[in-house]
């Protein structure tokens, strides 16, 4: 079916799944051609022979464009589905449309890793946060979701000994790119998403006021308007 609206492309975080969306693409779909994947291993896909990286999910995003003949699309990607949109906007700019990111973690060496895979134990979130514990068991129909979360432990621990995206590599991407955080994220610093928004050579940034880290808790009316007015100003 033809349609003149933009397409759009929807990246969740680890741990999560396309199904978080769903409200961002009801307020989107008038206007966009809203498009949405599960990662390998999240959801209701399997875990993919290939592995669970940044780089294996990057693949699967162009296999996903190549499959329904997108040559070029917007992305919006929520924590780490934004780092793999600038993953793509670095070695596939051909593909990728203008990126948003909201609440990315940039900063990844040996000490933010240590601490993010601290909180990735699946027998302490059953115990600490029973009622996450269920919505990962519902969210991820493919497989165990203690699997998920022990598995995104091993990947964020790689990218802490070795970051895909260093400043050298921001200041290579062409693409128009809008950060976007939380003023109330306590898991992503304001002077991470400065220092590559600065080193960006086509950046804007953007605080969303009285926002935590979760994508639940974002304002989706304002979320909307902001990916709205970003993709459609002239720059």
């Amino acid at each position: 079916m033809q349609t003149n609206k933009l397409p759009i492309l929807f990246l969740h975080g680890a741990l999560g799944a396309a199904s978080q969306f769903q409200p961002l693409a009801a307020a989107l779909s008038d206007h966009y051609e809203v498009h949405q994947l599960n990662f390998s291993g999240h959801g209701d896909v399997p875990f993919s022979e290939q592995g669970f990286s940044i780089q294996v999910f990057a693949a699967e995003v162009l296999s996903y464009l190549e499959s329904r003949q997108l040559d070029f699309v917007h992305i919006f990607g929520y924590s780490m589905g934004g780092y793999v949109a600038m993953y793509l906007a670095r070695h596939y700019p051909e593909k990728t449309g203008r990126i948003i990111t909201l609440a990315t973690k940039y900063n990844w060496n040996e000490a933010t890793a240590s601490k993010e895979v601290k909180q990735l134990n699946p027998a302490l979130i059953e115990e600490k946060v029973p009622a996450f514990a269920r919505v990962l068991e519902q969210r991820h129909t493919a497989g165990d979701w203690k699997t998920v979360v022990n598995r995104t432990a091993q990947l964020i621990e790689e990218l802490g000994h070795q970051s895909l995206l260093k400043q050298d590599d921001y200041a290579r991407i062409v693409t128009p790119c809008m950060l976007m955080m939380g003023d109330r994220d306590n898991m992503v610093s304001f002077q991470e998403t400065i220092e590559v928004y600065k080193a960006l050579p086509l950046a804007q940034l953007t605080i969303m006021p009285d926002t935590a880290h979760p994508l639940e808790k974002a304002d989706v009316p304002l979320l909307a308007y902001y990916i709205r007015r970003f993709t459609t100003q002239q720059i």
